[in-house]
């Protein structure tokens, strides 16, 4: 009996994975948190370990599925050897095993590419970015820690002051007053 199988990708735990594939009947779904970028993603891979002759794998957008064209090419070309239909929902794209619609992967193809490129230009504004920064001078990362105040802070809550009280006292977050309380020295 044929399945519905979905993958979904989201870049950050804090993203919603509704939007993608409502509505769609799926028996199964994988999802994935996590770059694009990467080709490990081991829900996409257990995904195309299960899927079988006869099922649908859906996915809801090209770059959802991969951001380099070799990538996109590979995991749908594998899935078709396998007998597996691929419907790419936003892009409107349905590749079936026995019908290379050479429209279709003209489109995949172009789409394809277009996801690479503007992961690369991504990066590139990226890593100006960055350089800038280094060259002003600015901080990189999260904000550093000043470990000397934890006695200050510790003592501060002992007199009963809440934490926001402490963090605004001292000009920080209240996630560093946590991690001040914590501290061990």
């Amino acid at each position: 009996m044929s399945e519905h199988i979905g993958y979904i990708r989201v870049s950050s735990e804090g993203q919603n994975i509704a939007r993608q594939l409502d509505g769609v009947q799926l028996d199964r779904r994988y999802i994935d948190k996590l770059s694009g970028a990467t080709r490990a993603r081991p829900q996409l891979d257990e995904c195309l370990a299960y899927i079988r002759k006869g099922d649908t794998l859906h996915v809801h957008a090209m770059d959802r599925l991969a951001r380099s064209l070799r990538d996109l090419i590979e995991i749908i070309e594998t899935t078709l050897a396998k007998g597996v239909n691929v419907h790419i929902h936003t892009e409107n794209l349905l590749f079936t095993p026995d019908n290379t619609n050479p429209h279709t992967t003209m489109m995949m193809q172009l789409l394809g590419a277009f996801a690479q490129y503007e992961r690369s230009i991504s990066k590139s504004r990226q890593h100006e970015g960055i350089a800038k920064a280094k060259e002003s001078n600015k901080h990189m990362g999260r904000p550093t820690i000043d470990y000397s105040l934890h006695d200050v802070v510790k003592t501060m809550k002992a007199e009963g002051m809440s934490v926001r009280g402490i963090a605004k006292d001292l000009n920080l977050s209240a996630p560093s007053i946590y991690k001040l309380l914590r501290y061990n020295q």
